[in-house]
């Protein structure tokens, strides 16, 4: 018999099946309703829904809920802190089946070295790993990165199977410009290219579009989603660690322009995955906002596949991948089992066991050049001045965004200090890839830090190492200490080193077991209260974005404070 006459068949009920789902409530994508039907499964597809009496095996699921495995249609690995075969085993935990990842973070450290080692790690796993090629590294001129990706080194990677995008566009006064360096990746033939463009105009979004570039998940404003909804984007609605904008964005979302509409994590935690959830936990947060149930499924599940490009995912129909979640409550989305290519692979959250990739060559990322005790310095040149004016970086609860605030603050022995009194702390940049020596210095406001200091490899996008802190020798210490471990967190107080996460693989990740990694972050994060960092700042994540000079207002990088508005370097002391 010919597979086209097999495949009539299999999805008319005339032939045995490997497994068949009986008495199914099947939450459809595609007409909006909830039925009862039967869903018959071969060969890892959906061959149909409707009766199906031949099966190797058939599952009662006696009114059980059926919705399509989710879909993270943007999110960035190397954020978890998680090897790649952890992430996705915890990913799968949660009904998350697919997710496009973006591994910006590390080819920013390695190169084209850290991209293959994400594909090297994800493309054998019982998961649908697509990666999205990082499209600006480095993100811009104002900071210095391990490595320089140009148009030429992405093509190495377009034949790859599990490469289908070209990932955030963040230097998008480059696009708008048409600089050729940026012409040449937005020309790759690739299924879809990545938004990313807080704070630009409406009327650049015209032109951003029509670069190729389809989607955005940098929205904090119900405005930002109406006006890329008007021009055809698909809008990102984001909630990951650091940045919680679904809230807020939610009131955008209507019968009419959901279609449009898709969720994401983007950055999240590991202790945050496990405590709460990936897309899973997006999908109750919506519902619990009074968003229909179906429309939230719709958004994490069809909406990103459409988007994205991902044919054959995100549905439970005839000829797609049977990929699906089973489910008692629909709108408390609590999971029972996880299913991917008709294979069981999770059961109550219980996690499936992938074997580890080598990290050989991953490792020894940390070269500082600037050891002196006196590199984190402000000095200023007014003789017997006991304060001065400073453009401080203002930090806000749970958002990336930022603001400049100008304030006074002490100087001692002709250097700017930090302030306790009004809980502004010292900020470095440093920079680790090629012992420049390059730091940059400044201050922040919003964390609640009142004594002792945090430092992290983890730094967006460069990842160069990034510390805040009450004092030199404190902050000093913490840069010392990331140093020896090769990259990664830790925390002190005084002279002592109050706790700490290694990250091995490029400063930024840990092989570890997914749990030990939430367990220490936890810990950690108990002592960074006992600093004073407010219970509305994530400490880590919101201390990697405070170097990122493409999300306004104001960064700090290893050459220097950023006006992100105007793309350009400008001064700490007024």
């Amino acid at each position: 018999m010919s597979n086209f006459r097999q495949r009539m068949d299999e999805s008319r009920g005339l032939a045995r099946l490997d497994l068949v789902l009986k008495r199914a409530k099947l939450v459809n994508v595609f007409s909006g309703e909830i039925h009862e039907t039967d869903i018959g499964i071969h060969q890892g597809q959906f061959v149909g829904i409707g009766t199906f009496e031949n099966a190797e095996k058939v599952l009662d699921l006696d009114g059980n809920y059926i919705v399509p495995g989710l879909i993270d249609g943007h999110v960035h690995i190397e954020s978890s802190h998680l090897c790649p075969e952890e992430f996705c085993s915890l990913l799968l935990s949660h009904g998350v089946t697919t997710a496009v990842v973006d591994p910006h973070e590390i080819a920013n450290v390695l190169g084209v070295q850290g991209i293959r080692y994400i594909l090297d790690s994800i493309q054998d796993l019982p998961f649908n790993g697509f990666v999205a090629l990082p499209s600006c590294v480095p993100a811009t001129e104002l900071e210095t990165s391990g490595a320089r990706l140009r148009a030429a080194d992405l093509k190495g990677f377009l034949d790859h199977p599990n490469v289908i995008g070209l990932g955030e566009v963040m230097d998008y006064p480059g696009v708008l410009a048409a600089k050729a360096e940026m012409v040449e990746k937005l020309e790759l033939p690739v299924r879809f290219k990545d938004g990313h463009a807080p704070g630009i105009s409406p009327q650049d979004l015209n032109a951003y579009y029509r670069a190729g570039i389809h989607t955005e998940h940098e929205c904090s404003t119900v405005e930002e989603v109406r006006e890329r909804l008007r021009r055809g984007f698909y809008v990102m609605l984001r909630e990951g660690s650091a940045a919680n904008n679904l809230r807020d964005l939610l009131p955008a979302v209507t019968p009419e322009n959901s279609s449009q509409c898709l969720l994401v994590t983007d950055d999240r935690h590991p202790r945050d995955l496990i405590q709460e959830g990936s897309i899973d936990h997006l999908v109750r947060l919506a519902i619990q906002e009074g968003v229909n149930p179906i429309r939230v499924i719709q958004m994490a599940t069809i909406n990103t596949a459409r988007a994205i490009g991902l044919l054959g995912l995100g549905a439970v129909a005839p000829g797609y991948q049977a990929d699906f979640v089973i489910l008692k409550d629909l709108n408390r989305f609590e999971i029972e089992e996880v299913y991917w290519r008709g294979k069981r692979l999770s059961c109550r959250g219980e996690r499936p066991h992938f074997p580890k990739s080598s990290i050989m060559g991953m490792t020894e990322s940390v070269h500082l050049e600037n050891r002196s005790p006196n590199r984190l310095k402000l000095n200023i040149t007014s003789a017997g001045a006991l304060s001065a004016r400073m453009r401080v970086i203002g930090v806000q609860g749970h958002s990336l965004v930022t603001s400049e605030i100008i304030r006074e603050l002490p100087v001692v022995n002709h250097c700017v200090v930090a302030d306790p009194a009004q809980k502004i702390a010292k900020i470095a940049v440093l920079e680790r890839h090629h012992k420049t020596g390059n730091v940059g210095v400044g201050f922040v406001e919003g964390l609640g830090l009142t004594k002792g200091a945090i430092a992290s490899t983890v730094a967006h996008d460069s990842h160069n190492l990034v510390v805040v802190g009450m004092s030199d020798e404190e902050m000093n210490l913490a840069i010392d200490t990331c140093a020896e471990m090769g990259g990664g967190l830790c925390l002190v107080r005084g002279d002592q080193v109050l706790g700490k996460l290694p990250l091995p693989i490029a400063g930024l990740m840990s092989n570890l077991d997914a749990e030990l990694i939430a367990q220490t972050l936890s810990e950690i994060h108990a002592q960074a209260r006992n600093l004073g960092i407010y219970e509305t700042i994530d400490p880590f994540m919101t201390l990697a974005f405070l170097s990122l000079p493409v999300i306004p207002e104001i960064k700090l990088t290893d050459l220097g404070l950023v006006d992100v508005s105007k793309f350009q370097l400008t001064n700490v002391i007024l």
